[in-house]
């Protein structure tokens, strides 16, 4: 259990969760600092966080004041580190079962887990021989055991894994510490946390095979990657199964077929999509929505190029920090490439007038159009695209303004999620390892930021390094209709690029002073947030954004006339008539698979009355609606942006 104390043999404080402080010899591990809590904690131990980082619980602490968690079964990252041993099982079984594999590396995931391998060729019917050989691994209850080493003995073990030799030499230039796990007769090089043995997986399943390079470079060689899960027990893993089996049915690339929303197309390239008539609609009525916000608080509409010369991303910082992700290329002497930001034309822009304190704040929006090239096996739909629209907006102010502006700016991002019924959490993203800026200018804008969540009484995380290279940010994550998180629009406070570009206004001291740059977006950006969408309501969207929001059928030909003059009373709103041969039946179905809100069946009855049946997608149906009855309900479901079809609930 316990390591021996470094050769200094002095004592450390470890900060507990609590905030209380633990003295323990200088080189204790994880679980024990566990065993000084407690001997029951101390035998439960599964693993730790260091400083936020999870680790084996054989892992030493070596500096003082470190922040130690203690992991156990009941943990919420138990279900990671029983993965994280599923992973390795999966390795395990794939060496058992093929010749000649190097492996490569093999976490945890939210969902799951998987493992990369190279010179593995297989396909998806391989999987239930691969799953069968780890079930073998796990009913044999191998005991998982941690072991140091040196350098120079981990290079002996890995020989012939040229993958995990380059891992290994990071560690040492890094002056990490190496480790292996080892279960049965097979070792991995790896850190950890790892549960006691193979037994304690409950099931555990694969899920699909993939392509993916070494470290997500297209540079480097293409490897075979096998995606699974694992849980505690079978029911939860049934619980996920299902859930899965919801989230293909709610895909949005398939209800983007079906609905002829979107296409992305070999013409275009890989990440460009392409948005159809009825797609656009619902984007059209998303960018007017937020529109209406922007003018009500106050931001003036800019529209900046696609294009720039690199030497304004250079003196942004972007360039230096997103020049892998650019499209460049040269025209004449002149770099120029495809805007990866908004923020810096916006910048430009208020840069081109003089200012005076009384002027501020200034906001600018624009539905700005950005290029980023992701990695072609990491695109995927409108989830991951090369050019995307982001709903931005950049405000310039001064900073005894910071507070009441980022205060408003989470007041519209709270009316757009509350709008599609998303319920959403806040965290606080702080200074990344690979920023701009001195520590005096990141400390001030993260203090801003907390004290405006400390002031509204908001219950937030801190994300520790993941807030923009040029400064902290304010994240919304939101939950959708089947539970999954995304994440979604964000608030961000930036003092450097006011800086690095040399904005500047005049004070109420004549002097010139710099403004505080404010990032903020509502949706996040438009692709990704119409892709949760068309998941979130499987297609069947709210009335306001529907493609189609009523379609007339009529009974027979001899209704036809009628069918158009019901269409006429419904002005201002997206009605059809479904004029094509066929029983009503079939077009009751057509309509249901379009996913069209509402349908009026006008038939003899109907016309020589003067009124509509009306039924929904919920396959609701009302006889002898009157007109002036329906077209006023739809008014009032519209203009209030409710989610739900709700004339005949």
């Amino acid at each position: 259990m316990s390591q021996e104390p470094d050769s200094q043999g002095d004592r450390i404080a470890v900060v507990l969760p609590d905030g209380s402080e633990l003295e323990v010899d200088r080189g204790a591990t994880v679980e024990d600092v566990a065993f000084e809590i407690g001997p029951g904690l101390g035998r439960d131990t599964v693993g730790g966080r260091i400083d936020g980082e999870l680790v084996g619980k054989e892992v030493p602490i070596h500096e003082d004041g470190a922040a130690i968690e203690i992991v156990t079964a009941d943990s919420d990252e138990y279900v990671r580190v029983l993965r994280h041993t599923a992973s390795h099982c999966l390795a395990q079984a794939v060496q058992r079962l093929y010749d000649d594999v190097d492996l490569a590396i093999g976490p945890p995931t939210d969902d799951g887990y998987y493992y990369d391998f190279d010179g593995l060729d297989v396909d998806e019917e391989d999987l239930d021989d691969i799953l069968a050989e780890m079930e073998e691994i796990i009913a044999a209850d191998y005991d998982v055991e941690y072991e140091e080493v040196s350098v120079d003995e981990a290079r002996e073990r890995l020989e012939g894994q040229p993958y995990k030799l380059e891992l290994l030499e990071e560690l040492a230039e890094e002056g990490e510490t190496v480790s292996f796990y080892s279960q049965g007769e097979w070792e991995d090089l790896c850190k950890g946390p790892h549960v006691d043995s193979t037994g304690e997986i409950g099931a555990v399943d694969l899920l699909e095979i993939a392509a993916a390079y070494w470290r997500g470079d297209e540079e480097n060689p293409m490897q075979t990657r096998i995606y699974g899960t694992a849980f505690e027990t079978e029911e939860g893993l049934e619980e996920f199964k299902e859930r899965r089996r919801e989230a293909e049915r709610r895909d949005h690339r398939k209800i983007g077929r079906e609905m002829d929303l979107f296409s992305i197309q070999d013409v275009t390239g890989p990440g460009l999509p392409l948005y159809h008539p009825a797609g656009k609609t619902i984007l059209r009525e998303l960018e007017s929505f937020v529109e209406s916000l922007n003018l009500d608080a106050g931001y003036e509409y800019v529209e900046t190029p696609h294009v720039f010369k690199t030497d304004l991303w250079k003196e942004s910082g972007h360039y230096e920090n997103y020049r892998d992700d650019m499209f460049v290329f040269d025209v004449g002497d002149d770099e120029f490439g495809l805007k990866p930001m908004n923020c810096p034309g916006h910048a430009t822009i208020f840069d081109d007038s003089s200012w005076s304190y009384r002027d501020l704040p200034m906001r600018y929006a624009e539905n700005g159009k950005v290029y980023r090239k992701e990695q072609r096996g990491e695109l995927s739909g409108l989830s991951r695209v090369w050019a995307f629209t982001i709903d931005d907006g950049h405000l310039f102010v001064r900073p005894d303004q910071i507070e009441r502006e980022v205060e408003q700016t989470m007041d519209m991002i709270d009316e757009v999620l509350s709008t599609f019924d998303l319920d959403y959490e806040v965290a606080l993203a702080t200074r990344p390892e690979k920023s701009v800026g001195s520590d005096e200018i990141w400390e001030r804008a993260e203090s801003q930021l907390e004290s405006v969540l400390e002031s509204r009484n908001f219950d937030y995380d801190v994300e520790e390094g993941d807030g923009a290279f040029y400064g902290p940010k304010i994240d919304f994550a939101f939950e959708d209709a089947i539970g999954r998180r995304w994440d979604g629009p964000t608030v961000q406070l930036d003092f450097n690029m006011p800086e690095r570009l040399d904005l500047s206004y005049t004070g109420e001291d004549n002097e010139a002073h710099k403004p505080v740059m404010i990032h903020r977006a509502l949706y996040g950006s438009y692709e990704r947030f119409f892709m949760v969408l068309i998941e979130h309501f499987a297609g069947n969207f709210p009335l306001w954004l529907a493609p189609e929001q009523v379609r007339v059928l009529p009974i027979s030909d001899d209704n036809l006339g009628y069918a158009h003059r019901v269409k006429n009373e419904f002005d201002g709103f997206r009605v059809e008539v479904d004029d094509r041969d066929g029983t009503i039946e079939r077009k009751i179905r057509a309509a249901h698979d379009d996913r069209v809100p509402y349908m009026i069946i006008v038939g003899g009855d109907e016309e020589e009355d003067g009124n509509i049946s009306v039924r929904d997608r919920e396959e609701r149906q009302e006889y002898d609606v009157g007109i002036d009855e329906f077209r006023d309900h739809l008014r009032s479901e519209r203009d209030e942006k409710r989610t739900d079809a709700d004339f005949l609930a």
